[in-house]
């Protein structure tokens, strides 16, 4: 009875572990689980790493990321509109906000930008595509 305890212990703590690290693999910024909405600051820092802006252009995108995510904010709380209208208003809501954003890059910035926001929908948060190499 005594040599299983041991064992049985340790693969307790192992699956314990486990189950912590699968958990923290989970969450998502700000402690949210799976791929929630970011938050208006959160998106400003993967622009700004990603991008490289100055802290001038932080400062003229962080508005423009706040007022999208009231406005997403407000339309997710619309019962009124179907499933598709509602993804409609909100591709339009991106769209309109990234038009804002665009001409407070650079070229380079601008162009990277673009390629960003060509993968929307279909990568990592608000269309940045998934870290690390791509699938093959």
């Amino acid at each position: 009875m005594k040599k299983l305890i041991l064992p049985a212990a340790l693969a307790m703590v192992l699956a314990l572990v486990a189950v912590s690290a699968w958990a923290q693999g989970q969450m998502g910024p700000g402690g949210q689980m799976g791929r929630g909405p970011m938050s208006p600051d959160q998106r400003l820092q993967m622009l700004t790493q990603q991008l490289n802006l100055t802290a001038d252009q932080q400062a003229q995108i962080k508005p423009l990321l706040e007022s999208e995510s009231q406005q997403m904010q407000t339309l997710r709380q619309d019962s009124s509109l179907s499933p598709q209208d509602r993804m409609s208003k909100m591709q339009q809501i991106r769209q309109s906000t990234n038009d804002h954003i665009k001409p407070i890059l650079n070229s380079d910035q601008q162009q990277k930008f673009q390629e960003m926001t060509s993968h929307q929908g279909r990568g990592g948060p608000h269309g940045a595509p998934p870290p690390g190499p791509p699938p093959q």
